[in-house]
């Protein structure tokens, strides 16, 4: 019998799926034929393939050669498949033995060289689920994998090496290691880490409101909106935010690292766990689907998806179209975004912390007494207009964030540091989890309506406060419950056994109206 059997994975959007790569050496015209719905990348592997083969030392036969990838009505993409096509094709003849307990998960060069793949890290947590005993991926690949305990990994640089591990005989085998591997970017994590080193609260000088919100913020994963005049520090206070917020814990840093690994993991090497929550700030320019996700064929993450436990940046928010704006809606509300299309299906995670920073007016001077401004009232109103009322009321946190005087912003003054800030953080924090354990829950930000309303007690004054405040200002249904929410963070910090009316103050004070900024 001339077929052999490997294992490989194909990724859809952020999920992956175990794939049966199946290889049959027949008699007739030879040929190399891929079966299974393959991509264009993927029909290209059979160049890629044959010339590996050849330059390792051991071609393939001169046969009629069928692979098959099952499911067969699964779409597979990418180059991920080289490697388990390949070493199941010389299975096939003879020429090595291959496991399908094995899941082999690697491109190839020209000339046998393994290069990196995405979605490493998911592609190993699948295989270990289904009961896989080995891993073989490239050698930057190699750290990435073995993030994932109880599984045997090895990593390779050539496929000589894994040709070897298989069984083929060394004499045939030639290896090419003299070149320079490729070159790879550092881990996602120390980026995240190093990136924001010059983003510290102890530059900022002044905006007391401002850092108050920011920290309520990271104390209670609130979504935030400053609106400000252009160089008021709106976007360097975003920037501290990552600076203040404690680090991921083991489940968010698996998550929040698992789609890195697919978005970006062949382009930057993966040696860590992504502890350091996410910053993705697109552009204003940035298309609906680069900021949610889509495409036709293959269902591309996008900017909601990549921020997931971490934090998603929209500066300059008037300037981004009402249309994606308003695609926000859903994965606010629920954490995951449903990308339906003609030929196929994702549910996305989307567990984003949403910061918002924009100017008032088209030439940002409309503050204070607005003498400055030198727009029209009605390009004022549309200006903001973009802005939709369903996503104003879906942030919790909105501040105005005006210039600081020249003379605090010249001033010498020590001003409290993000580590100092993410101090109280953290302590915030354990008081809010130790409330929501029993919910399993995180944050305040995340409490259910109906935990909200009947499991946590408040005071009569504090109910009766909420009402006054809610008929005065006209509040919506989901704008009390998002005060609340904010309340019960205030009260967190305060160290309140529950929100008191103070609190409530400091929480309606924090979500000002802000259509005539």
């Amino acid at each position: 019998m001339s077929t052999a059997r490997t294992s490989a994975v194909a990724l859809h959007g952020v999920s992956a799926s175990l794939v049966e790569v199946e290889a049959d050496l027949g008699n007739g015209i030879p040929g190399f034929t891929i079966l299974g719905l393959p991509d264009a990348s993927l029909n290209e592997a059979r160049e890629r393939i044959k010339a590996a083969a050849r330059n390792t030392g051991i071609p393939l036969a001169n046969r009629k050669l069928t692979v098959n990838l099952s499911p067969a009505t699964l779409p597979k993409y990418g180059s991920g498949f080289d490697l388990a096509i390949l070493v199941a094709a010389l299975a096939a003849d003879h020429q090595l033995l291959a496991s399908p307990s094995t899941l082999y998960l690697a491109e190839l060069g020209l000339d046998g060289t393994l290069r990196a793949v995405p979605g490493v890290l998911p592609a190993v947590q699948l295989a270990k689920e289904h009961g896989l005993d080995r891993v073989i991926v490239a050698e930057a690949n190699g750290n990435e994998a073995r993030l994932v305990e109880g599984i045997e990994v090895k990593s390779a640089r050539h496929l000589g090496q894994v040709l070897e591990f298989c069984g083929a005989q060394k004499e045939l085998i030639t290896m090419h290691l003299h070149h320079p591997g490729p070159a790879v970017a550092p881990a996602q994590s120390t980026l995240a880490s190093t990136s924001h080193d010059e983003a510290d609260l102890q530059l900022v000088n002044g905006q007391q409101e401002a850092r108050l919100a920011l920290e309520l913020a990271a104390a209670g994963g609130h979504h935030l909106i400053m609106v400000g005049p252009a160089g008021a520090g709106k976007t360097m206070l975003a920037k501290c935010l990552p600076t203040i917020i404690p680090p991921l814990d083991d489940s968010q840093a698996l998550e929040a690292t698992a789609v890195h690994s697919i978005t970006s993991g062949a382009m930057h090497e993966v040696n860590q766990l992504q502890r350091t929550p996410p910053f993705v700030a697109p552009h204003h320019t940035s298309s609906l689907s680069a900021l949610i996700g889509g495409g036709t064929a293959q269902l591309i993450p996008g900017a909601i998806t990549r921020a997931h436990h971490g934090i998603l940046f929209l500066d300059e928010a008037a300037q981004f179209n009402t249309g994606v704006l308003d695609a926000l809606r859903q994965p606010i509300e629920e954490g995951y975004i449903n990308l339906a299309r003609a030929r196929s299906h994702q549910r996305l995670p989307a567990r984003f912390q949403l910061i918002l920073a924009s100017n008032p007016c088209p030439c940002g001077r409309n503050f204070g007494t607005g003498t400055g401004c030198t727009c029209t009232p009605m390009a004022r109103r549309r200006y903001f207009a973009r802005l939709s009322g369903p996503i104003l009321d879906r942030v919790d946190l909105q501040v105005r964030v005006n210039p600081v005087h020249q003379s605090q912003l010249l001033s010498t003054a020590q001003n409290e540091s993000s580590a100092i800030v993410r101090e109280r953080v953290r302590t915030t924090r354990e008081r809010s989890q130790e409330r929501l354990r029993p919910f399993s829950i995180s944050c305040n930000a995340q409490i259910p309506t109906q935990i909200l309303r009947h499991d946590l007690r408040y005071p009569a004054k504090t109910k009766a406060a909420l009402e006054q405040l809610a008929a005065r200002r006209g509040l919506s249904a989901r704008g009390i419950h998002r005060l609340l929410r904010v309340a019960w963070t205030v009260a967190d910090q305060q160290q309140h056994t529950a929100p008191t009316e103070d609190d409530l103050a400091v929480a309606a004070h924090l979500r000002q109206s802000l259509e005539n900024s």
